[in-house]
């Protein structure tokens, strides 16, 4: 479930050796495939992990690390990769991207074992991330016209999201029908096409774009080790030598992080940023969102199959109304927030995913599972509302020119948040014993976290500041 990241200022014209012009509509063709495998590579793995660790062994945390290597790097290293592809043009930087992301899924799709796959999910995470504002670029760069511009970026905007909320369900049914490498292997014909296009693409311009290296190593350090911390005090106790001294080195990257942004010339995240009570609470709302959305998917997803005893893809497809839904969501989510401005769906859309959180507590062993596919609908439909209108409340009291990496911190914020929420819920449903209950407690915490942030919801701009008509 991502959001606008980065719209890069342009200052140089092409090249006249420029290579012969593409239709613009296989540009935008190219970046949507390239943002559709980032979604659904985030989200399909989850409903992988039991076949995973039947193939490759591994204990619960093992199986976090598949998801968290990936989401984690996704995080981090988005908070300068618009920065990046300003620097060295989009269509070098997603071209490289898409390479390094393609090579990464075949490295995955053929690990030997869990080490090897953890480290190629790592090398996918970050192309990921170089991968998604430069593919927004270039969808800018081949519609020149407003109107149309506009357009393409909204295609783009909600091919990204359903192709996060098809995860589960594409996830399932590769893994039952080919096995799961089959969710990597797919990423080689898409990965080449998109190169084959990208060939035809005139280069992008590019500008002088600071880079901020001290900022993003202990930025990466931080959430690296702050993850690696719940998750081992999870499996292990969190009174152990491991997990203490992770969480310490997390503390002390984060202070570093600080002070180093402090003091750069241009920071990526500017401090200042957080003295915006809007920016402040569309950054907790959107850490909110993920966790219970990526939260919810983890746990369920090895509820569907650990102790119901589910194949993977009728596990997929008990996801499959709560996923349905999400592409109508946001178009509902776009007229509520042309009418009320922002703060309406996104507090409404948190609103309704807490009921249904607070509905899913019900769920167990014994439940009826068309009941309990029913009971995830009103998460699917929350989220599906609440996010589209949170690229809007964060740009609201943030300087046009900022715009960029105003989107770039909202993603980081909200793909740190479903890191750190499969770490700690993780954690929760490692023991099999007291999986049902760690489930709940996981469902719980998710839909308290909403239900708090809905209440912040309601103090951002309404329609007339907003910028939303």
């Amino acid at each position: 479930m991502h959001t606008t990241v980065r719209e890069p200022i342009r200052t140089e014209a092409p090249p006249a050796t420029a290579p012969r012009q593409v239709s613009p509509t296989l540009v935008l063709g190219a970046a949507l495939l390239g943002f559709f495998v980032i979604g659904l590579d985030a989200s399909a793995v989850n409903v992988a992990l039991p076949a995973i660790g039947r193939t490759l062994g591994g204990t619960t945390a093992g199986l976090q690390w598949i998801v968290d290597a990936y989401t984690l790097m996704f995080a981090a290293l988005l908070l300068s990769a618009g920065a990046l592809s300003d620097r060295l043009g989009a269509n070098r930087v997603f071209g490289a991207g898409l390479a390094v992301f393609t090579t990464a899924s075949v490295l995955c799709a053929l690990a030997p074992a869990l080490g090897a796959l953890i480290g190629a999910r790592v090398l996918q995470g970050s192309a990921a991330a170089v991968m998604l504002p430069s593919s927004l670029a270039l969808v800018r760069q081949a519609f020149p016209s407003a109107v149309e511009r506009a357009r393409a970026i909204a295609l783009w905007t909600v091919g990204g999201a359903v192709s996060t909320a098809a995860g589960p369900v594409v996830g399932g049914a590769l893994t039952s029908s080919l096995g799961w490498r089959s969710i990597f292997f797919l990423n080689l014909p898409v990965g080449l096409l998109t190169l084959a296009v990208l060939l035809r693409v005139p280069r992008s311009p590019r500008r002088a774009a600071a880079l901020d290296p001290l900022g993003q190593l202990t930025a990466v350090i931080a959430l690296g080790a702050l993850t690696f911390g719940v998750i081992e005090g999870g499996a292990s106790g969190f009174g152990t030598p491991t997990a203490v001294v992770s969480l310490l080195v997390a503390a002390v990257a984060m202070v570093a992080f600080v002070v180093a942004e402090a003091r750069a010339g241009e920071p990526m995240v500017p401090l200042g940023l957080f003295r915006s009570r809007t920016a402040a609470l569309s950054l907790a709302i959107g850490f909110a969102v993920n966790a219970a959305f990526y939260g919810t998917v983890f746990v369920l997803g090895l509820f569907f199959q650990e102790v119901l005893g589910l194949s993977a893809v009728a596990a997929g497809l008990m996801f499959l109304p709560m996923t349905a839904l999400v592409a109508g969501a946001n178009v509902g989510s776009a007229r509520a927030a042309a009418r009320f401005g922002p703060r309406v769906p996104i507090a409404v859309g948190q609103l309704v995913c807490a009921l249904g959180l607070f509905g899913l507590l019900t769920v167990d062993a014994h439940t009826d599972r068309p009941l309990t596919a029913l009971l995830l609908v009103p998460v699917g439909i929350g989220l599906g509302f609440a996010v589209p209108s949170l690229t809007a409340a964060m740009l609201s009291d943030i300087p046009a020119d900022r715009a960029g990496m105003a989107g770039g911190v909202l993603n980081a914020g909200r793909q740190t948040g479903g890191a750190l929420a499969v770490a700690v819920f993780g954690a929760l449903v490692a023991h099999r014993e007291r999986f049902v209950s760690g489930m709940h407690v996981s469902l719980l915490v998710s839909a308290l976290l909403l239900l708090a942030t809905t209440a912040g919801a309601l103090a951002l701009p309404g329609r007339g500041a907003s910028g939303v008509r």
